[in-house]
């Protein structure tokens, strides 16, 4: 017996346990602090009124003989497909098919999973820093992996160049950790790049609830070409709060062909043999949360977390600290003060302020000397953090 010796170049603990590592030890020096979590992005606010409701009803309907439901279809019920063809449609003007679209139980399990009908051979373009799951399952497979830096001098936006190599190309917009967001005219030159060198772009759209400038695409599919080299992931996650309760999708365009294979199949099969799909009642869930009545309740908590975002970018400035993000996106990256590392800013900020932020340096090299904030806490709690920093760093 042979283990996947893949798995020994990578980090052996995950940035997130580190993190929730050296606040147990903090923790266990000052019990008595009161610490305000602004690092992983999880949400705060509770599901709306019309997912509970929903969640209620089906779970009721599953107590009955008449309304019991079973295995469902992998691929995710048609309601909710329809529901997310049409959400599309209204945020972005993007006809999708139903065909085209694959419910499961979140972005991230579909983007460490759809590498599996892609080949080990093909070369992986990420930027950095990133998402690390983008890198951990690439790792994991044996692939070859190319950097692309994002750094204050590009925006953050990595764009292609020539002699760029890359079969598989991940983009997330908005970007997590960075909060920047592609435009139209960026995007199009990366579309433009997949489709004339054969690439596949893998574009992580987890955060496009939160844009509102109007040439930020929500979709990737926004762009004239981006169905013949594009599969999008997106998730209720941070849209809807359902962190806890787990349902994304992900869409795979019927005209998105290589080798003479539609990878829509190929996605179809690989779901088909190795997920039961998502629980019922989740998916009645996320159906009312699609529908416009559900949509006001959700805007309401992502103005709610847009707010927080404004807060700490007000701060930041006062600070004179350099940031990206935080208009678009519910993140916020920040220069570390006087020239810090990313860790000793994170130590410092959590021993003085009791404030938990997410070191830079985990995403990446290029991530070095830059901590990520979230706006996902209260308005109280992140009214205080950033009292509590301007009082220390002021």
């Amino acid at each position: 017996m042979k283990i996947n010796k893949n798995y020994q170049n990578i980090e052996e603990t995950y940035l997130f346990s580190e993190v929730a590592e050296r606040v147990r030890r903090f923790m266990e020096k000052d019990k008595s602090a009161t610490l305000i979590k602004m690092g992983i992005g999880d949400v705060t606010r509770p599901l709306c009124r019309a997912a509970v409701d929903a969640l209620v009803k089906a779970s009721e309907e599953m107590g009955t003989a008449e309304g019991f439901h079973g295995y469902g279809p992998e691929q995710g019920y048609e309601f909710l497909r329809d529901e997310i063809a049409s959400y599309y449609q209204r945020h972005s003007g993007v006809k999708l098919y139903s065909e085209e679209i694959f419910v499961s139980d979140g972005a991230k399990s579909d983007i460490g999973n759809i590498l599996d009908i892609f080949d080990v051979d093909n070369i992986v373009a990420v930027t950095d820093p990133v998402y690390p799951v983008y890198v951990d399952t690439n790792v994991m497979s044996g692939r070859k992996i190319i950097k692309l830096s994002a750094t204050a001098d590009n925006d953050f936006l990595p764009m292609p160049y020539p002699g760029l190599e890359a079969d598989i190309i991940y983009l997330c917009s908005p970007n997590n950790p960075t909060g920047a967001a592609y435009d139209k005219t960026r995007l199009k030159k990366w579309v433009d790049f997949a489709n004339a060198h054969g690439s596949v772009i893998l574009f992580d759209a987890a955060y496009e609830a939160f844009i509102t400038d109007p040439d930020i695409p929500r979709s990737i599919y926004c762009i004239e070409g981006a169905r013949s080299c594009a599969i999008e992931f997106c998730s209720l996650s941070k849209t809807a709060g359902f962190t806890g309760t787990r349902c994304g999708y992900t869409v795979v365009p019927e005209g998105l062909v290589r080798e003479g294979v539609q990878l829509r199949k190929m996605w179809l099969r690989r779901q088909s043999t190795k997920f039961n799909g998502v629980s019922y009642p989740v998916q009645r869930a996320a159906a009312a949360c699609l529908k416009e009545s559900g949509q006001e309740e959700i805007l309401q908590n992502i103005a709610y977390y847009k707010e927080n975002a404004t807060i700490m970018a007000q701060t930041f400035a006062e600070l004179k600290w350099p940031f990206a993000g935080g208009k678009n996106s519910p993140y916020l990256w920040v220069k570390c003060p006087h020239g810090m590392r990313s860790w000793a800013f994170f130590d410092d900020l959590l021993e003085r302020a009791n404030v938990i932020c997410t070191p830079g340096s985990g995403f990446g090299d290029c991530g070095e000397g830059y901590v990520r904030f979230t706006s996902f806490n209260t308005h109280d709690n992140t009214v205080e953090a950033m009292r509590r920093i301007k009082e220390i760093f002021a």
